[in-house]
């Protein structure tokens, strides 16, 4: 999959590494801003039991 990518994008090496950063902090930026905010309400991970002893 990140061969595909690689050929498919323009430019040089110089270029295509820029451009594969740009997405990568995209592709984070929107996860981070939209993603993980809509899917924390729905995971487990604040129901928390603690039992007395």
């Amino acid at each position: 999959m990140y061969g595909w990518i690689w050929r498919h994008l323009p430019g040089n090496a110089w270029l295509r590494a820029l451009i594969s950063l740009v997405l990568t902090l995209a592709v984070v930026y929107v996860l981070f801003q939209y993603v993980f905010p809509w899917a924390e309400p729905l995971l487990p991970f604040n129901d928390v039991t603690v039992n007395d002893q």
